[in-house]
């Protein structure tokens, strides 16, 4: 190679001694930062909280949280759907500021996503229901309460008077303590009742059939040697009132035995016009998985439906939500307001929906990631990661406000039409 001579060479080239006063401004050193915050602001993405969570948390209720039904299929293509797609930009557009404010059942929300109900949340992490609540009061969010959830309605209202609370509803074979409940969230001014159906019977979660995940929890050797590395979850949970549902009586035995014996198999389109009937608030079905279901349930007077297959822990294999978005939205936007849920653990994928035709996003297993990792904290952080996420996700496709988004913006890639081509093999993330 034939060098340059040294007239050539430019002054910046030319090598030389380093002077100390050179390096001091490249040699700086950044303080190092302990304790829970500090950590929690080292995760940027909700899987960073999952990594998290797992270090944190025992066996049996991280896999609880992270687990699905069977071979975990249909968690891992909802998951796969939300990478297999495409945004499409607009550019030389001005989006200095950007407004995630989103109009839901009557009401806003200051970002385009709640909190799914989760079940045995206090098994997770001692603060449970009312990091959650206390969390999405404070980001302007609603939250949503499970009936199998492990803080009482009238506990969460106290711990966030002014937050939006939902209650979710699974019907009882006993009307009389399911009409007991629905008063309960009437009197407590939850203005939602969300009412699932897809659980006639219970799904086969395999892991929790092998880490005996039982209710309240069975202290075998087994899981005292899980804990045992993980003093803090271990500490909370001796220290603090024993789990329990708190909407139900107390129950000793398997999640799955609970959902056999107290959930209805027989529940039909006749229950829903009987909850219409009852509740005087806003009326949502969870669980929609076909189009012809979405339209029974707008008939039969649900003010929202959310596509939903419960986070692929019932039916293995069942519908993708995102994948069905299209086709209900076409039939159904501006006559009901669309939710959807399964999969999500990005902005990115908040907004995909948003554009595909959901009104609205509910994010389970993010949330509680974030609240194994770090309770309340963590809570928070994993609603700051995903709505300056979303935010930026809108700024870089040149979108100012959520109801400018459209399916312009996203192409689900193989589906040139609404029959979308299902991706050929799961994925688990």
């Amino acid at each position: 190679m034939q060098t340059l001579p040294s007239a050539a060479v430019p002054p910046a080239l030319k090598r030389r001694i380093p002077r100390v006063a050179d390096l001091a401004p490249l040699m700086q050193f950044k303080k190092p930062e302990f304790g829970a915050a500090a950590r929690l602001q080292r995760a940027n993405t909700t899987w960073d909280l999952r990594d998290m969570a797992k270090r944190r948390t025992p066996t049996a209720p991280f896999d609880y949280t992270d687990g699905a039904a069977e071979a975990e299929i249909s968690l891992g293509r909802a998951r796969e759907a939300f990478l297999d797609l495409e945004f499409r930009p607009g550019i030389l557009r001005n989006v200095q500021t950007v407004s995630t404010v989103t109009p839901i059942l009557g009401g806003n929300s200051a970002l385009p996503f709640g909190i799914a109900p989760t079940g045995f949340t206090r098994m997770m992490q001692s603060e449970g229901e009312y990091a959650g609540s206390q969390a999405a009061e404070a980001a302007g969010i609603p939250y949503t309460l499970s009936t199998m959830g492990t803080a009482s309605i009238e506990d969460v209202a106290q711990a966030a008077p002014n937050g939006r609370n939902w209650f979710q509803l699974y019907l009882w074979t006993d009307r009389d303590r399911s009409m007991e409940l629905i008063a309960r969230a009437a009197a407590a001014g939850n203005d939602t009742l969300m009412v699932t159906v897809d659980t006639a019977v219970a799904g086969a979660r395999l892991r929790d059939v092998r880490n005996g995940m039982t209710i309240p929890p069975a202290l075998t050797l087994k899981t005292v040697l899980d804990a045992s590395y993980r003093p803090a979850w271990w500490f909370n949970f001796l220290t603090h009132e024993p789990l329990s549902f708190a909407s139900l009586s107390r129950y000793s035995g398997t999640v799955a035995d609970l959902i056999n014996s107290m959930f209805d198999p027989t529940l039909t389109y006749e229950d829903l016009d009987w909850l219409r009937s009852v509740w005087k608030g806003n009326l949502v079905v969870k669980g929609i998985q076909t189009l012809d279901d979405a339209k029974k349930a707008v008939d039969h007077g649900a003010d929202g439906i959310i596509l939903s297959n419960h986070g692929g822990r019932q039916l293995d294999r069942a519908p993708i939500p995102l994948h069905l978005l299209p086709r209900v939205a076409a039939e159904l936007k501006g006559k009901t307001d669309i939710i959807l849920d399964t999969g999500i653990m990005s902005g990115g994928d908040i907004v995909a929906a948003v554009a595909l035709g959901a009104d609205f996003t509910l994010i389970g297993r993010a949330y509680l990631y974030g609240l194994m990792a770090g309770g309340r904290k963590g809570v928070d952080r994993t609603i700051e990661i995903l709505g300056t996420q979303t935010a930026r996700t809108m700024q870089l496709l040149g979108v100012n406000r959520i109801e400018d988004l459209n399916p312009d913006h996203v192409r689900l890639l193989g589906d040139a039409t609404a029959d979308v081509e299902l991706p050929r093999a799961a994925v688990t993330l």
